[in-house]
């Protein structure tokens, strides 16, 4: 059955503008209409709760005066749900026949919001800023857990705008986002995200809310970008990431070692290790990311 949403007014809440949400029977009816038949392959999981919608919108705190990036509309769901905060939404979906449905659906069940959407047909991971005719503020996605890193790492750093986001991903992919220095499942993830800002977890979400019921747990993950203070010579961002793949590329080596062939010589990866203020003896999985900050910065001094 449809829920419909009211007139309030804060951030993550309803707005000015009656939406009417979509249920599981308004999913399926939408489904057989366009003859889609959900695949895993693009994680075609559509969330039809009512109260994970709202809840996803609340956490994402945004409102009327935000621009939401939306990956992965899917049948409009969420879309129909961060509308009703009064935000403007930018929704890219890869899926043509589902792009194109969407601004019939929102004109349907949200005719007064119908003007705040704007809809791209594009792959999240190639999206540019030069694509867009609008400045995301925020970013909330339901994210299949195969590019769930990888396209907001990509969205995070070609649009500095974005400074916080909501995604539901796999529990497992949750986990690794947010994991800290040490943790058994802290790895390139979780340093990459951390360049940007902080992660964290928000909460579970149960299989029940989706159709089709998939086979995997998922988490909502919250993020707010930080701006840091520079170091007095600028580790760029290529350089550092290219650091924690290769620390990261040989887990169970130590620094020395598993830096030694991109430095020539484990000597000389030592050298700059020590210049860095981190053991050459210690492993990947301990450094934050600032000490591969730390790490660049002498790479960039000493060439």
């Amino acid at each position: 059955m449809a829920d419909t949403v009211d007139a309030r007014g804060t951030a993550g809440e309803p707005a000015h503008k009656d939406v009417a949400l979509l249920g599981a029977t308004e999913l399926r009816e939408l489904a057989a209409d366009l003859g889609l038949r959900p695949t895993k392959k693009l994680g075609q999981n559509f969330v039809h709760d009512a109260n994970t919608v709202r809840r996803i919108s609340r956490l994402a705190g945004v409102g009327a005066g935000d621009t939401v990036l939306e990956v992965g509309p899917g049948l409009g769901s969420l879309t129909l749900g961060l509308l009703a905060t009064g935000a403007d939404v930018t929704a890219v979906e890869v899926d043509g026949t589902l792009a194109e449905r969407l601004p019939t659906t929102v004109t349907a069940r949200a005719l007064g919001a119908a003007g705040s959407l704007v809809v791209h047909t594009a792959d999240a991971q190639r999206l540019r800023r030069a694509d867009l005719t609008t400045t995301p503020t925020s970013l909330v996605a339901n994210l299949p857990y195969n590019v769930a890193v990888p396209v907001v790492l990509h969205l995070l750093a070609e649009f500095p705008s974005i400074t916080r986001a909501v995604v539901m991903v796999q529990a497992e992919v949750a986990d690794r986002m947010v994991a800290a220095p040490g943790s058994r499942v802290y790895g390139v993830p979780s340093v990459k995200l951390a360049w940007f800002g902080e992660a964290r977890k928000v909460g579970a979400v149960p299989r029940s809310v989706f159709w089709p019921v998939p086979n995997v747990d998922s988490a909502l993950v919250r993020f707010d970008r930080q701006h840091r203070d520079q170091p007095a010579v600028e580790a760029h961002r290529e350089a550092v990431f290219a650091l924690v793949d290769a620390a990261f590329a040989q887990r169970r080596k130590t620094l020395r070692a598993a830096l030694g062939a991109r430095f020539g010589s484990a000597a000389r990866a030592a050298e700059l290790l020590d210049a860095a203020g981190i053991d050459p003896g210690a492993r990947g999985e301990q450094l934050g990311v600032a000490d591969f900050r730390r790490l660049a910065v002498q790479v960039a001094r000493h060439p």
